[in-house]
């Protein structure tokens, strides 16, 4: 395998980068770590003639609290969102993806904006961040827009994104009081295991235990993300006791569209969804505590 000859562009700005994605479309793609990129081109999955690479804006990098929640630049490393302090409380859903994700030489590489809009249906960081109601920021050189993380991905390696748009940030809105999130996935090994199957969850609870909102979401078990809507109509204004749980997660079984492949098989990957919707019920139970 080798990479083919390519033409690389270092943009130094967010307008620059668009200007080069609009240039040179179709004829193009990103790079960032480079970790599923230069695997895809070596591969032959696709070929182009130009890379953009992102390196050198600064603007992309590093995470921060923001007065409405945390902003995580789309070139943040999944070592550095691991790593990172903030990522903390209400937020440590997060360490639920990132510390399980590959190998520590591929998370000190790999980006989460690769990760959320590389748009691959396995990926660790889309239902922890949906489930968490975060939004995409998308940039041009023609401006910016919002997107909700469930409507980002819509296919395998498809997403929303125009011709000369990047993703810049995904931002995680502050949570609100007695709210836990919970990510679980399983693999077929315990290092560098891509997920068979990923189930995420965020609730928050009124005073009497009784839940306010909730949102469950898929990874690994449908071409994209699946946000499962028919969980939180289930889930509102009940008390998560046994059966609540287990309804919600035959619900998620229900929502999933899973294939067989050399991971599992479709009917395994539909119990696990099962199996993990209710691990993480419980675990995001847990962590608002009592």
């Amino acid at each position: 395998m080798h990479i083919p000859s390519i033409e690389v562009h270092k943009a130094a700005t967010l307008a620059e980068a668009s200007a080069l994605l609009g240039r040179f479309s179709p004829d193009v793609r990103l790079l960032a770590g480079g970790t599923d990129v230069l695997v895809d081109l070596k591969t032959a999955r696709f070929s182009v003639g130009h890379l953009v690479a992102l390196g050198g804006i600064k603007k992309l990098r590093g995470v921060t609290e923001e007065r409405d929640g945390l902003r995580i630049g789309a070139l943040t490393t999944i070592t550095e969102l691991d790593r990172s302090p903030l990522v903390a409380g209400a937020y440590a859903a997060l360490r639920d993806a990132t510390s399980r994700m590959a190998t520590p030489q591929v998370r000190n590489a790999a980006t989460v904006g690769g990760n959320v809009a590389g748009a691959v249906p396995c990926a660790d960081l889309p239902p922890i961040l949906i489930a968490m109601n975060a939004t995409a920021l998308l940039s041009s050189d023609k401006g910016e827009r919002t997107v909700a993380l469930e409507d980002l991905v819509v296919g395998p390696r498809t997403t929303v994104l125009r011709d000369n748009e990047l993703l810049a940030a995904v931002n995680v809105p502050r949570p609100p009081e007695r709210f836990g999130a919970a990510y679980a996935r399983f693999g077929l090994r315990e290092a560098n295991a891509i997920a068979v199957a990923g189930v995420a969850v965020a609730l928050a609870l009124n005073d009497d235990r009784t839940v306010r909102s909730a949102r469950i979401a898929l990874c690994a078990v449908a071409p994209a993300p699946k946000f499962v809507k028919e969980a939180t109509r289930l889930l509102v204004g009940r008390v998560l006791d046994e059966r609540a749980c287990a309804q919600a997660a035959a619900l998620a079984m229900e929502a999933a569209e899973p294939i067989s492949d050399l991971r599992g098989s479709a009917e395994y990957r539909r119990e696990l969804v099962g199996t993990l919707t209710r691990r993480a019920l419980a675990a995001a139970q847990q962590r608002i505590g009592r």
